[in-house]
């Protein structure tokens, strides 16, 4: 792929289709096109050979052939989709002007013979300029060290990398010694005080993790937390943002304020507080002592402050007072290390065969006890149900550096991280390598990453007719298999995004640098280079520089073809017109809206007839060129979050192309007809279907994968035209319902419970509208089989769940988060049995003041979260609800006075307090109680 083999990958079937389309092409340039592909082909695989052997065991020779052929190949395929833009794109013609239609048509039709002979003459440059690279390098003739044979694994749907708490050695370092230094038991002064721990050592060894560890434990038991990482050259007032925000402190005007002003409002908002704070990898002693100013010593109710870093002066200074503490990590023990390696390696924990122990013995010894090195070679290795060859382990070793020392741990893990790099297959690589677009600490959403491979062309069909998005899941799930990246999980334990190992990120970034394959700027003194070889942008400076001006460069941004900007850089974001073959642009979360000239800068976007991908959520903009509708090779589409949009153009159902369009909230109102052209489209949030006609078109869209609309006024005829269409989404996983049609909205949930099946694929059921759990029963009933894989069920405005409810619904052994708010609650009692909810993680029952929710011993054991409502006259009846678990309670006290429902309060919290398992319990009272309140007050709804 692109890392590897430039842009051949991509350019081979993009010739291919020029000697079959209906470009009628003379015989003579056919004829120099098949050479060229043959050329190519030959070419393509010399490079995947390259690939795989580490730069610096290659010949320098072969370096620069290698550099020039990828170089090359991008310019070929810039001028095979020019060529393919001027003769396909088609722009609609002017219907109130038939003579200037005639003219457009007349025209395109020249400049297609044009285009003919302009394509012979460049495919006959490219060939000469071959034919000089060739030369250069012997005729093409590459010699290359036999690589090591891939070393590949099952592909995952499912991440196999090692949680935080499931690594060897982490309980007994959080529980024996860091938990000690904490001194979080006993009654005596010492854990009163603000107390300081400060974990330092090198790269890989964990710190992250066992300081993430400790803050899971714990974080229950103080009033505010927050964990926050920083990193090298971070911005000063974002980390003091992110502290405040993290603790529940998001108000909107901390983005005006200065460092002085944010550090004295934190200081404020801590004061009488107990508070955990984490604050993870810090470079700068400077840094620090800024921040230190926040975090008062007269606090004495309990608060803990924990800091990371790799640098002994840094730990130092986080802890200057006597009962501070530096927790030196060390590496794994050679029990540990071997405990780890082979859990990760071995199946079924069948401990290590003979013929491995002295090779996994040397290849452990290398490792140095480093986690992160033994699970990413580990990961190399595993071979899922058998046993990778042990001719295989000796070619790892002999591979591998001479051992990880604290004086030279960053080139060997290096070292050992490359071999795992060049162990990947090459499309692997290029996804890999993508990932130093974005900045140090990033929590990176794993469907908009697919989405930039697709966009990029990293992507490629599997199967005829599989989306290249569930092509490119495989490639992430793989990428998580190989511990390459790190899974990031949501509350129900699915894999949302990923974060880079900054190891990692140092190792893909050094890559990326070497094959010119992404340009970073990020505010440290690097700058663009004056020649033409950047390909990909990621502008992400870390600090506000209200003074900076625009990147002018015009030959550098002339052959770009990817630009990502993060919100801090914006300011130097170039014009768009300086770009000729950009494919994917990325603004997401940067504030357009409150500057005139990016507004207009924004204009020129209809100029970009190559983009594939353009990101504007939440970039505030008003308004959306009509142009939109030029970019006939768009795929994705992101506009969610503009809540300022007025409405959009109706240009953008003329995206033929598209497979990915979000949008804000239903601003999209298209009209009859336009939607039969979106037929590749596979994922469609916000549309507002307001027509029975729209409402049918939707039938036709058989590709999609997710859907979410809404209704505004709602009649028969109009929800039986959108059933009837839903009837026809076969692979529909996720669907979202939104309708503010009142009581006809009971119309469409019925419908739905007569007429549609679910699809064993549906995964997700949203339903933001009045109505009855009538049509899940009929589900349920009919066939639970066709909701056999869904996780989610949200359902905002049900009229009332009876106990049949609760069970049916408790029996879908795949549900993992469950949202029910009823609005006409008439059974006081529910029962929440011990046999159903056998998955739940995150459970919501709203059922109003009146009810009463019982759980009975042992139900919802595997809930992380559970909320539920209790009414203030039920809560003083019967504190005692059976609580068996870590719960969220909405009391509901409107119309009673303060002095009952404080009464209901302490009820509950008596009735917890002398529970066996002492969950723990956050009670939230609505409307909340003023601070200044008296007992004979009414609590006013």
């Amino acid at each position: 792929m692109d890392i590897v083999t430039g842009a051949i990958a991509k350019l081979i079937p993009k010739l291919a289709d020029l000697l079959v389309g209906e470009y009628k092409l003379h015989k003579n340039v056919k004829k120099n096109i098949k050479d060229l592909l043959k050329e190519l082909e030959s070419m393509n695989v010399a490079l995947v050979k390259i690939g795989e052997v580490p730069r610096d065991q290659l010949d320098k020779q072969d370096k620069l052939w290698a550099d020039d052929v990828r170089e090359l190949s991008y310019v070929i395929e810039d001028v095979v989709d020019k060529f393919l833009v001027r003769v396909d794109h088609i722009q609609p013609d002017d219907a109130t002007n038939k003579f200037k239609g005639l003219m457009k048509r007349t025209t395109k039709l020249l400049k297609k013979v044009k285009d003919k002979y302009g394509i012979a003459h460049a495919i006959k440059d490219i060939q000469e300029q071959l034919q000089k690279v060739a030369a250069r390098r012997d005729r093409n003739k590459v010699v290359v060290p036999n690589p090591t044979e891939p070393i590949t694994i099952d592909p995952c749907l499912r991440a196999l990398y090692a949680e935080a708490t499931e690594l060897v050695g982490i309980y007994g370092k959080r529980d024996e010694e860091l938990m000690r230094l904490l001194s979080m038991a006993g009654d005596d002064a010492s854990t009163k005080r603000l107390k300081k721990v400060s974990i330092v050592g090198f790269g890989g060894l964990g710190k992250t993790t066992l300081a993430r560890a400790v803050y899971d434990k714990i974080k229950g038991d103080f009033d505010c937390r927050a964990f926050v990482p920083v990193g090298q050259n971070p911005d000063m007032k974002k980390v003091l943002r992110d502290i405040l925000i993290d603790l529940g402190n998001p108000h909107s005007d901390l983005a005006m304020l200065d460092d002085k002003q944010l550090v004295k409002k934190l200081h404020d908002f801590l004061e009488n507080k107990r508070y955990l704070v984490i604050i993870d990898d810090i470079w700068d002693e400077k840094l620090w002592e800024h921040i230190n100013f926040a975090f008062s010593n007269r606090n004495n109710v309990g608060s803990r402050l924990i800091t990371t870093t790799r640098i002994v002066s840094v730990s130092n200074s986080c802890c200057s007072s006597d009962h501070d503490s530096v927790y030196q990590m060390e590496p794994l023990s050679v029990d540990d290390s071997r405990r780890l390696f082979y859990k990760r390696i071995f199946p079924f924990e069948s401990g290590c065969p003979n013929e491995f122990e002295q090779v996994s013995t040397d290849i452990l010894k290398k490792c140095g006890g480093v986690p992160l090195a033994i699970i990413t070679i580990a990961s190399a290795l595993a071979g899922g149900q058998k046993v990778k060859p042990k001719c295989e382990w000796d070619v790892l070793l002999q591979s591998l550096g001479s051992g990880l020392t604290e004086d030279n741990s960053l080139e060997e893990m290096r070292r050992i991280l490359s071999f795992s790099y060049y162990n990947l297959p090459s499309h692997l690589k290029t996804c890999l390598l993508y990932l130093c677009i974005y900045p140090e600490d990033s929590t990176i959403d794993r469907d908009g990453l697919i989405w930039k491979w697709v966009a990029e062309g990293f992507v490629h069909h599997g199967d005829q007719g599989t989306s290249l998005f569930l092509v490119g899941l495989n490639y992430f799930n793989q990428l998580i298999n190989r511990s390459m990246i790190q899974p990031i999980y949501d509350g129900i334990g699915q894999v949302y995004a990923c974060r880079v190992h900054d190891m990692v990120l140092d190792l893909i970034r050094n890559l990326s640098h070497e094959a010119k394959f992404v340009n970073v700027l990020d505010g440290t003194g690097n700058s663009i280079s004056s020649q033409s070889n950047v390909r990909r942008l990621s502008l992400q400076n870390k600090k506000e520089d209200h003074q900076a001006k625009p990147l002018t460069n015009i030959m550098s941004m002339s052959r770009v073809r990817s630009i990502t900007i993060f919100p801090p850089a914006v300011s130097i974001m170039p014009s768009l017109s300086m770009f000729e073959v950009l494919r994917v642009l990325d603004l997401s979360d940067c504030n357009l809206g409150e500057s005139s000239s990016l507004q207009l800068n924004l204009k020129g976007v209809g100029h970009l007839i190559h983009l594939r991908y353009l990101d504007l959520s939440g970039t505030k903009i008003r308004e959306l060129s009509a142009e939109i509708g030029n970019l006939q090779f768009l795929e994705v589409l992101d506009l969610g979050d503009n809540y300022q949009l007025d409405g959009l153009p109706s240009t953008i159902c003329n995206l033929r192309r598209l497979i990915y369009l979000n949008i804000f909230h239903g601003k999209l109102v298209p009209t009859p007809g336009v939607l039969q052209n979106l037929t590749s489209i596979e994922v469609l949030r916000g549309i507002l279907v307001s027509l029975n006609i729209i409402a049918l078109e939707l039938g036709n869209l058989t590709r999609l994968r997710e859907l979410k609309v809404y209704f505004k006024d709602g009649s028969f005829d109009l929800y039986e035209g959108f059933v009837k269409s839903l009837c026809n989404l076969h692979h529909i996983e996720i669907l979202s319902i939104d309708c503010n049609s009142g009581e006809t909205s009971f119309e469409l949930m019925d419908l739905l419970g007569e007429r549609w099946v679910p699809p064993v694929h549906l995964r997700k059921f949203v339903s933001e509208m009045p109505s009855q759990l009538s049509a899940l029963r009929g589900w349920i009933k009919r066939d639970p089989s066709h909701l056999s894989n869904l996780s989610v069920l949200f359902l905002d405005s049900v009229k009332e769940v009876q106990q049949e409810d609760v069970e049916i619904i408790g029996g879908l052994l795949s549900l993992h988060r469950l949202h029910i708010k009823s609005t006409h609650q008439t059974q006081r009692l529910l029962v929440i049995r011990a046999d159903g909810f056998r998955c739940m993680v995150d459970f919501y029952l709203n059922c109003g003041s009146a009810a009463q929710i019982m759980f009975e011993p042992g139900a919802l054991l595997r809930a992380e979260v559970v909320r539920f409502s209790l009414g203030v006259r039920v809560a003083k009846e019967d504190g005692n609800c059976g609580f068996d678990l870590g719960l969220q309670v909405w009391m509901y006290c409107g119309g009673a006075r303060v002095g009952e429902a404080k009464e209901a309060e302490a009820a509950v919290r008596h009735a917890l307090k002398a529970h066996p398992n002492h969950p723990r319990i956050y009670i939230d009272m609505w409307p909340r109680i003023a601070e200044d309140a008296h007992d004979d007050d009414l609590c006013e709804d």
